[in-house]
C-alpha cells in the first residue's frame, strides 16, 4: 500500500467531523471521496496532508508516518489542491514552477524545468504560460493549480474538487490527465468529486462518507442504487450506457 489510513478521529470545538476512519490505496489507484455537504470530505483530506491534525488515529505513506513528517517532507510526497486557491501575481509558468520548490536545493535545473514544461503542455496551458494568474479565467486558474501539484512528482496527489469552475470538456479532459499521471508514475490521487458520474468514469475506488464516518468503500460494486440512496437520501437508477455506468435521479 502506498498511503495506509488506520482510525483516524476530528472534531472542530469538540464536534466530531470524523470518526474512525479506515482505508488504504495501492499505487496506481484514483480514488473518489463521495458523500453530501458537511460529511467531512475537506477536512479528512486535510488531516492527510498535516494541515489539520487528527486527534486520533496514524496515517503512513510507504510506511513513514505522515504526522511526524515537516511541511517540506510532506510536500515531497503529497500534492495538493484545495477548494480555493489564491491568484497572486505569478505567471502560469512561474505558479507551475512553484510545484518544484520542496526539490529545489539551491537553483531551478534543467530536470525541474523539463518537470514543468512537460505538465504545462499536458494541460494544454502552453499560450498562457506567460499570463498572470489574476488575468486568466476560473477555468484556466484550476488547470494551472492542478498543474502545479503534478509539478511537485508526489507519490500522492489530494484534490478538492478538482473539476469545480471547468466547462464538461475541460472536466472529462483534467481528470484524464490525472488518471493518466496516476497510471504512468505509479502513484496515487484521491479526489473529492460531486458528480457521481464522472467519479464512476474515472475512479478504481471509492469512499462513500455519511454521518461523518465511513459508509461503504471499495471497487465499483460498492456503487449500488441502495448504498447511492442511502448516503444522498434521494432514489436513483444505476445503469449502464456505451458500457459506462452512471447514476440516474429518480
Amino acid at each position: 500500500m502506498i498511503l495506509n489510513i488506520d482510525g483516524i478521529e476530528f472534531s472542530y470545538s469538540s464536534v466530531p467531523v470524523l470518526k474512525n476512519i479506515r482505508f488504504d490505496i495501492k499505487r496506481g489507484e484514483l480514488l473518489s471521496i463521495l458523500g453530501n455537504n458537511g460529511a467531512g470530505k475537506s477536512t479528512l483530506l486535510k488531516c492527510i496532508n498535516k494541515i489539520l491534525k487528527p486527534h486520533k488515529g496514524t496515517i503512513y505513506i510507504e510506511e513513514e508516518d505522515i504526522l511526524k513528517l515537516d511541511r517540506v517532507e510532506i510536500a515531497k510526497k503529497i500534492g495538493y489542491v484545495a477548494q480555493r486557491n489564491e491568484n497572486g501575481r505569478f505567471t502560469v509558468f512561474d505558479a507551475v514552477l512553484l510545484g518544484r520548490k520542496p526539490h529545489i536545493k539551491w537553483d531551478v535545473t534543467k530536470k525541474d524545468l523539463k518537470i514543468v514544461n512537460d505538465v504545462i503542455n499536458k494541460f494544454n496551458l502552453d499560450k498562457l504560460s506567460l499570463r498572470y494568474l489574476s488575468e486568466l479565467s476560473g477555468g484556466e486558474l484550476q488547470k494551472v493549480v492542478i498543474a502545479r501539484a503534478l509539478a511537485q512528482q508526489p507519490l500522492v496527489i489530494l484534490l478538492d474538487e478538482p473539476t469545480n469552475n471547468l466547462d464538461l470538456k475541460n472536466q472529462i479532459e483534467v481528470l484524464r490527465i490525472i488518471k493518466q499521471t496516476v497510471k504512468e508514475q505509479n502513484i496515487a490521487a484521491i479526489v473529492i468529486i460531486h458528480d457521481l458520474n464522472l467519479a464512476l468514469r474515472f475512479s478504481d475506488k471509492f469512499l462513500l462518507l455519511k454521518d461523518n464516518s465511513i459508509y461503504a468503500y471499495g471497487g465499483e460494486e460498492i456503487m449500488t442504487e441502495e448504498n447511492i440512496e442511502a448516503v444522498y437520501d434521494i432514489p436513483v437508477a444505476v445503469e449502464r450506457v456505451h458500457d459506462i455506468k452512471v447514476v440516474i435521479p429518480l
